[in-house]
């Protein structure tokens, strides 16, 4: 677990530094090439890449629309103003890589991942605002609002679909000395 935690932070951290310095594209292939290498290691390649790619498309559309109404606005990488660029879609596609492994110990408990989305969402905008990633609408109130609801009800909608394909924790092929598939 330590090693998906690791991934993840390392993950973050670049999309962040990265975009926060002008060099969003830099961040998220670091934060991909990380997200590769958890797909390379797991027994259940398939479930995983699953996971990501629609963590990702919910990121999308999600901060899609947060952007577009003014609640947070990215100084990096954005294509289109009211679009959340790209890194943001690979931070949502490494929030997946947890689902399994590092937040495993939530799956089945809702409410629990509802509370950690609420109180976990917020948090992590407001740390990459202050590291000069995004800004957040004037009134702050208001963004930290919209990112604790919509964290409150992705996380467990996450997990929901992580235990979809497979109830079990998730494991490392070194770990268990199964070949990935």
């Amino acid at each position: 677990m330590i090693v998906n935690y690791a991934f993840y932070q390392i993950g973050w951290l670049a999309c962040v530094l990265g975009a926060a310095q002008g060099h969003p594209s830099s961040g998220a292939a670091i934060a991909l090439a990380l997200a590769g290498a958890h797909v390379a290691l797991v027994r259940r390649r398939r479930v995983e890449i699953e996971l990501i790619l629609c963590a990702g498309g919910i990121g999308a559309v999600v901060d899609s629309v947060q952007a577009a109404l003014g609640l947070v606005t990215f100084r990096s990488g954005s294509l289109v103003p009211w679009l959340c660029p790209p890194w943001i879609v690979v931070l949502w596609m490494q929030i997946a890589t947890l689902l399994r492994f590092s937040l495993s110990w939530v799956s089945g408990r809702y409410l629990l991942a509802s509370l950690l989305g609420f109180v976990g969402g917020p948090l992590a905008f407001s740390a990459g605002a202050r590291l000069g990633a995004a800004d957040l609408h004037p009134s702050r109130v208001w963004s930290y609002a919209s990112f604790a609801v919509v964290w409150a009800a992705a996380l467990p909608l996450l997990m929901r679909l992580a235990e979809r394909h497979d109830a079990a924790r998730g494991s490392y092929r070194w770990l268990d000395g199964e070949d990935g598939g």
